[in-house]
């Protein structure tokens, strides 16, 4: 470590990317890379938009990972996430994309992501992915977003 990380967004103005194939997501090296611990992401105000209907959708995403050699460098991970605001995809096409851009960028010991998406049209999605296996010295809490409950 101890060199100066390699990342083009840090220290100054980034515009939003128009579409997550144009966002920049970037990775910095853990420098606890001798030790598991669980790193968590909470976006509890994402959004995009439907594929058919243009109508936004919105959902609370959280992403936990078990670092190895890199880290996400979470600036451009909020850049990323923003993206997505005028893409059109369906829940399971965002949370599964998500979660594979993120893993495939740090190939971390292990990934989840939850996706719990507001209902629409009556019907909440509650979509999830995980990669990898969580080590057995990780405390992996719960993702701490209570199940739709509607009007029950």
């Amino acid at each position: 470590m101890g060199s100066k990380p390699d990342v083009t967004l840090l220290g100054h103005a980034a515009a939003i990317p128009q579409a997550p194939e144009e966002a920049v997501l970037e990775r910095v090296e853990n420098p606890h890379v001798d030790t598991h611990y669980l790193a968590r992401f909470t976006a509890p105000e994402f959004t995009s938009v439907c594929p058919v209907t243009g109508q936004p959708d919105f959902a609370h995403l959280v992403i936990d990972y078990v670092p190895d050699a890199w880290l996400v460098e979470s600036k451009s991970l909020k850049l990323y996430l923003t993206s997505f605001r005028n893409h059109g995809a369906f829940h399971e096409d965002c949370t599964v994309t998500i979660g594979k851009r993120i893993a495939d960028l740090i190939a971390p010991h292990y990934l989840r992501i939850g996706g719990y998406w507001y209902p629409r049209g009556g019907i909440p999605i509650d979509v999830f992915w995980q990669v990898g296996k969580c080590p057995e010295d990780v405390w992996l809490p719960d993702q701490g977003v209570a199940p739709y409950r509607g009007r029950g």
